[in-house]
């Protein structure tokens, strides 16, 4: 039978696709259907016809799937973040480790029983709510001409105003509030893509879980704000739950001494201890270009600092528990402290990203003799950890600002066997390679090298320069398994043998997923 577009079917999902969307099959043609789950029968209405595929949505779920759940937001169907939400928690771990494998076979190569051998449980989160400590909130206007925040629709720029994400820290909802209040009283306008005119872009805020200090940070098609102190006032006089979010304390945040002190006052929630959290940092980044990047490259700090802090434990693997979970720890573990600027690029799960870098220092088998590499190290997160264990650790990253957060952090850590470097790493390795400026010769031969490269995956030529060095572990940390298995496959023609892997859940009731992995040189290949 051929379809077309708003025809209806009745469907079983028998599938989950790479971004979440369930599949099924009328009549042998396969749909791609947003916010089904596998198990569900619904019927669904096509909205984009292929000769051997098409797209639907539901319209209704006629027997839902013993995995799907009440989502917790109203607007999931609309927004474009949490594709996955309907989905119970357990049944999106094996979705995503079963994405994470079924690339390593189809686009690494990699034999099935190998990766069933190397393959650990995937690391999931004890409570995959409030994770985020980033989040940037779009600005604009409703059909009405009221103006809203909130998140983007899927496949497009229109704005849902909702300032409550429940992945989100729930201060945020106060803030954005708080910018759009002064927003309308000073008469300050939203930025529109169509036109390039308007003021105000959007919001960044910024947690630290560890530390409670908080970031805002307005990115402005412009130079400045109109009547900014009143928007300073407006955010240093927040309050949520009795808990001061700048006020008194915010008052010395631009000192050191003071600003730590603040940081130990905790109050007791739900039986945890949890850090009094305040405003630190108000700050504005100028971008008047007209393109999709959010961020623009000159920041301007309103009030406080030009940077927030945060730590992360160093764990133990052995306390991530059950199915991959982390245990509390016991409150003594040694932690490393971060500056975290506007620009500096941090991982938005900071409970997971202890498990995840905690794994790569396991993978990278250290024992203090060691030469690490540590290629797109951002502020210096990933190299700081190694460099507890390891001899010495050379840190590579292409954004100025990120190299002088890492160097900070080092100094402020007391870590002084880490150097860091700035460029791109598929030009700052091969250059070390061949000599220049090397000295040491573990740099041109290292022990380990690391990598934590954008989505896109590994430059060819840094490959390249990996394989040509020969270190005798590679940690490979990526956020997207299908670009990590094409570069694993060049790893391994290089002589690699994949000895771990695991994927750890950073981006709950998301479609995303974290994968560590470990290679080994064997001088030939035999995977």
């Amino acid at each position: 039978m051929e379809y077309k577009k708003n025809d209806i079917v009745r469907i079983t999902i028998e599938d989950i696709g790479n971004d979440g969307e369930g599949i099924g099959k009328a009549d042998g043609y396969t749909l791609f259907v947003k916010d089904a789950v596998i198990g569900d029968v619904i019927e669904a209405r096509i909205t984009k016809c292929k000769k051997n595929y098409g797209y639907a949505r539901v319209e209704k779920v006629a027997t839902p799937s013993p995995f799907r759940v009440e989502p917790k937001c109203a607007f999931h169907r609309q927004c474009g973040g949490c594709q996955i939400q309907a989905m119970g928690y357990e049944r999106q771990l094996a979705y995503k480790q079963n994405k994470v494998c079924n690339h390593l076979q189809r686009i690494g190569g990699f034999a099935p029983k190998l990766i069933d051998t190397v393959m650990e449980p995937i690391v999931g989160m004890e409570e995959p709510w409030h994770y985020r400590n980033k989040a940037q909130y779009p600005v604009g206007y409703d059909r009405a001409g009221n103006l809203v925040a909130g998140f983007y629709a899927g496949r497009t720029h229109d704005i849902i105003a909702n300032t409550d994400c429940p992945l989100g820290s729930p201060e945020n909802q106060v803030i954005l509030e708080a910018v759009l209040s002064y927003m309308r009283e000073n008469g300050v306008s939203a930025y529109l893509e169509s036109t390039g005119e308007g003021l105000v872009r959007h919001v960044l805020i910024r947690t630290g879980f560890t530390s409670g200090e908080i970031m805002v940070c307005l990115v402005i098609n412009g130079k400045r704000l109109p009547e900014e102190d009143k928007l300073v006032e407006r955010l240093t006089g927040l309050l949520l739950e009795g808990t001061v979010l700048a006020g008194d304390s915010g008052q010395s945040a631009a000192d050191d001494e003071v600003s730590a002190g603040v940081c130990e006052q905790s109050v007791q929630m739900e039986g945890r201890e949890i850090p009094c959290k305040r405003i630190v940092s108000i700050s504005v980044s100028v971008n008047r270009e007209k393109t999709n990047v959010i961020m623009g490259q000159e920041i301007r700090v309103l009030w406080g600092r030009g940077w927030i802090e945060d730590s992360l434990r160093v764990l133990d693997s052995t306390d991530f528990g059950t199915a991959g979970r982390a245990d509390e720890g016991t409150g003594n573990e040694e932690r490393i402290t971060f500056r975290i600027s506007p620009l500096s690029f941090y991982q938005v799960n900071p409970r997971q990203t202890e498990k995840l870098y905690c794994l790569a220092l396991e993978y990278a088998g250290l024992t203090g003799q060691e030469t690490v590499w540590d290629l797109y190290c951002g502020i210096g997160t990933i190299s700081l950890f190694m460099a507890k264990r390891a001899r010495k650790v050379y840190g590579v990253e292409v954004i100025p600002q990120a190299i002088e957060d890492a160097k900070e952090n080092a100094r402020r850590n007391g870590i002084t066997n880490a150097e860091f470097l700035v460029g791109k790493a598929e030009e700052v390795l091969p250059g070390f390679y061949k000599g220049n400026g090397a000295s040491d010769e573990q740099m041109r031969h290292p022990d380990v090298i690391v990598v934590d490269p954008p989505r896109k995956g590994c430059d060819e030529k840094c490959l390249e320069t990996m394989l040509a060095m020969q270190p005798k572990r590679i940690v490979y940390v990526s956020c997207d398994p299908a670009t990590l298995a094409r570069d694993l496959k060049v790893l391994r023609g290089g002589g690699y043998e994949l000895k771990r892997a695991r994927a750890v859940d950073q981006f709950g009731h998301t479609g995303h997923v974290e994968v560590i992995i470990m290679m080994q040189y064997c001088g030939k290949e035999k995977n």
